[in-house]
Order: structure tokens, then sequence, then C-alpha cells
């Protein structure tokens, strides 16, 4: 069984790396796809899907300020002398290959059900760190390892769909088709029974999977760690040596006085609105906890600018699939129909009340590969998926719970989420995507049981 379970795993990384292009090819070929299949789905012109596309290019430019953020805020955070020693003796834990895999495996997932943006750049960050102490660990895996954690983000307490059915609202009622009226809590989505056991069992035996799935002999591919270490500091001069300016950017009372404002800010918020870790307040605290270590502006500045090399793709990538995505939600002025709409209603004709949920579940995968964004995807599949399951007997709550497993789900072969977990190991996305897609047929069938059987 091992032997079969060990070529299975090395022709999948052999797979992978010999067809799968760099993530900016990747985009490319899914913006041709979608703009071929769009024109025949919603029967429209090449020159109207052309300005769907244009009409979606820009729709993500504030997300991917904020991707490239928590890229730049994580690393530099990572990479100030204080939060670097700790993350260190953390990662100075595992003694062995198997135990790094599994360790590294663990903080990403746990660390993805806090917060997807924490899970996502921590999680890459640590594995680096681990992967300077202990020696033969295969890099790609240990990489790996780090970003599948991001599977369960969608069924932790920061994803968007449930956080977005405990809000209710007249919004709601419009996003749903009339099927959900009434707010629907945490309890019955996040932290319902089902979804638990889903968490749970993927947290247990993930890690253990991924150890397994290291490679022996030859076919290890450890890392130089010297190419892992950060920029070398520069000796700052003596106070007396120092011009006037030189003075203010090493000055130390600049940056307490600084993060002294921003961490007031940060407690204010969270009296206010208690643990609720969107996306803005995690770059925030991320920017003015590395401002408060850094020690001075001129060091922050250094950190940043070393940083920021990492975040190209994300700037390259984002608004094409923002295109992708304004060509998938395009509506034809003839049939009123759109691509992820035919899609969704597709599995929706197949389904019963036993099935809708692990069909629902399918969908979202597939739409996820072309609208890899949680609000973007809900606002396609909810007036679809919601009144279905109204109309089949199939309780809400489940059917958004299954729309948000698959909107996680194929982000294990989607490079559009790697992108910042890439950046930070400085690896291309054919080096992780094997193992990430020997974790997407494991933990699909755990998912598709788990939304059948409980």
């Amino acid at each position: 069984m091992k032997k079969i379970f060990d070529k299975m795993t090395q022709g999948s990384v052999k797979l992978v790396e010999r067809f799968l292009p760099d993530p900016y090819i990747f985009a490319i070929i899914l913006t041709f796809v979608v703009f071929v299949v769009a024109m025949i789905t919603t029967q429209s012109g090449p020159l109207t899907i052309v300005e769907a596309w244009y009409g979606g290019f820009w729709s993500l430019l504030q997300f991917s300020m904020q991707m490239a953020m928590i890229l730049v805020t994580g690393t530099i955070l990572a990479t100030a002398p204080l939060f670097k020693k700790g993350l260190g003796k953390l990662a100075s834990i595992p003694k062995n290959k198997i135990q790094a895999i599994i360790w590294v495996s663990v903080i990403g997932l746990v660390a993805s059900f806090i917060n997807w943006g924490f899970g996502l750049v921590i999680g890459a960050i640590f594995a680096k760190e681990v992967a300077k102490r202990v020696k033969g660990v295969d890099y790609p895996l240990l990489i790996a390892a780090a970003y599948s954690g991001f599977l369960i983000w969608h069924a932790g307490m920061s994803g968007s769909i449930p956080l977005t059915l405990a809000t209710g609202g007249a919004n709601l009622v419009t996003q749903t088709g009339g099927a959900v009226v009434d707010a629907i809590p945490t309890s019955q989505t996040i932290f319902s029974s089902m979804n638990l056991i889903i968490v749970g069992v993927i947290l247990v035996t993930l890690p253990i999977l991924l150890a397994l799935m290291h490679p022996k002999g030859d076919k290890v591919k450890t890392v130089d760690p010297a190419l892992l270490e950060d920029d070398p500091v520069v000796p700052m001069k003596p106070r007396a040596e120092m011009t006037p300016a030189e003075k203010l950017e090493n000055s130390r009372i600049i940056n307490y006085v600084l993060s002294a404002m921003g961490f007031t800010f940060i407690v204010i918020y969270f009296v206010e609105n208690g643990f609720n870790l969107g996306l803005n307040i995690v770059i925030f605290i991320f920017l003015f906890a590395a401002i408060l270590l850094h020690g001075t502006p001129i060091n922050t500045v250094k950190a940043v600018n070393s940083a920021a090399k990492s975040v190209g793709g994300i700037l390259l990538q984002f608004p094409f699939y923002a295109g992708i995505m304004g060509m998938m939600t395009f509506k034809g002025a003839d049939n009123g129909v759109s691509l992820a709409g035919a899609i969704s209603d597709f599995f929706v004709s197949v389904s019963n009340g036993t099935t809708f949920p692990l069909f629902s579940f399918l969908s979202a995968g597939i739409v996820n590969i072309f609208v890899p964004s949680g609000g973007g995807q809900w606002a396609v599949q909810a007036p679809i998926m919601m009144p279905a399951a109204v109309t089949l007997g199939v309780d809400t709550a489940k059917t958004a719970m299954a729309i948000a497993w698959g909107d996680a789900w194929t982000n294990m072969i989607q490079p559009f989420w790697a992108l910042p977990v890439l950046g930070i190991a400085k690896l291309g996305a054919k080096n992780i995507m094997g193992y990430c897609l020997m974790v997407l047929l494991y933990s699909g069938v755990i998912i598709g049981l788990g939304l059948i059987l409980l």
C-alpha cells in the first residue's frame, strides 16, 4: 500500500512539474478558455465578451493591494529581530523531517482556521524557518504543507460566506434569492457539528498524509539555508557621526510614538468589534507590530524594500483573474445566462435532497478555479443554490457551508491564492502543486463524505 501511495505522490509531482506552466501563463490560458466558453454560454459576440472582460479587469484592485500589503507586512514582521528570534525557537521544536512536515502543517491549519490572511503568511514564514533548521527535509513539500492549511479557511472563523450569513439583513435576502430571510448564526455554520467534525478529521489526518508524501533518496529537494537568509543588516553609525536627517531616520522615538497610535486603535477596534479579524485589521496589526519591533524608521523602510520584491506575481496576475470573473459572471442579453450560473444550474438539475450538498460542493469547486474569490463566488452561486436548497428540502446553512468548502477546496490546485506563499518561499507553483493535488484528492473524499453523512 505504501509503495502505491509513493508512486501516486511522485506521479502527481512529475505530472504537475511537467505540465503546469508559470501561474501567469495559467491565468492567461484560463482567460482564453473562459472567453470562448462564455461566448457560447451567453450567446454573445466576441466584442461583448471583451467588454465584460475589461469590465471586471479592475474589480480586484482593492483586494490586490490588500494581498500585496499582507505579504509585505507579514514578511517585515517576521524579519524583525525579536519576532524572528521567537519564531526561530518555535521552529526548533521539530527534530527531523517527518516532525517538520507535521508541525508546519498543523500550524498552517490552525492559523488558517483562525484567520485566512494570518494563516497564509505565517504558515509560509514558519516553514522557511523550519527549513533552515531541519536537515534533509524536502523544501517544496514543506511549503506545500504550509499552504495546505488554507484548505480550511472558508470553514473557519474568517470564512466570508458563514460570516455573511451571520450578518443577515436585506442584502442577504437579495443575495440568496429570498431563500434566507433571517441571519444564520455561526453555531449552525462554522461551529456546527458537521463542520467541526470535517475540520477535526482534516486537522488530525492531513499532517500525517503530508508526512507520508516525503520523498526518499535523491528525490528529496532540499534548500540551501543561505538562500533563505534575510538581507544583511548594515551596522548603525555612532549617533555623534550622524547628520540631522540620519538622526531622524534612526530615531526610535518616532517608531514608538507611531506604533503607540496604531495599537491604540487596535485596542479600540477589538473593544468595539470583538474578535472579528477582517483583512484590513490583520494588515494593520502586522504593520504596526513590525514598526514597533524594527525599532527605527530606516530599518522599517529597508525591510519593506526587501519584502516588496515578492509582490510582482500579485500585481500582474490578479487583474487577469478579475477579468475572468467579469466574463464568468456576465449574463447574455438574450438568454440572461452567465457561465458561472450555467455551471451551478447543471449541478442543481442532477441533484436530489441527499446529493445536493455534495453537488453544491463540487460546483463551487469548479467555479472557484475561475472565480477564486469567496465574495465573488457567493454573489454568483447563492441566488441559484440557496433557493434550490429550499425547494429540495435541504438545510440552507449546510448548503452554504458546502459552497464554502468547495470555494476553499480547489485552492489546492489554483495558483491564485498560492502567490503570497510562493513569494515568501521563493518557489514556483509547479514546485508545490503536485503535493497539493494529492491533498485535493484526499480532502475531497473527506469533505464529500462529511456533507453526505453528517
